[in-house]
């Protein structure tokens, strides 16, 4: 989980075990730790664990290099409607859904 979101935020790896993880910036920290047994959930869901929003200059752009990193696309996009895209969902490689969102949303 930190090495993907370390490629995600630019954000340093300060620590990493098998069971305990951390990223942060200097300012904003993220810890991630293992839980044994834990299934990803369904999407869509209220039962989401936690949920991150990244505002990108390139949202199609961000979605193509986070899907080269492991993420997956699920198949309900409420974001995306034919008058275009307004957010894309996706799933980090431990099933966690997370969006990605354009800089001016």
């Amino acid at each position: 989980m930190a090495a993907f979101y370390h490629e995600v935020t630019g954000m340093e790896i300060t620590y990493a075990e098998d069971e305990y993880a951390a990223i942060t910036d200097g300012t904003t920290s993220i810890y991630f730790g293992r839980i044994a047994g834990r299934e990803p959930v369904e999407w869509p869901s209220p039962a989401k664990q936690f949920h991150l929003d990244f505002r990108v200059p390139d949202v199609e752009r961000a979605v193509a290099d986070y899907l080269a990193l492991g993420a997956t696309r699920p198949e309900f996009q409420p974001g995306v409607t034919e008058e275009g895209t307004r957010w894309v969902v996706l799933r980090d490689p431990q099933g966690h859904v997370f969006c990605v969102c354009p800089e001016t949303s």
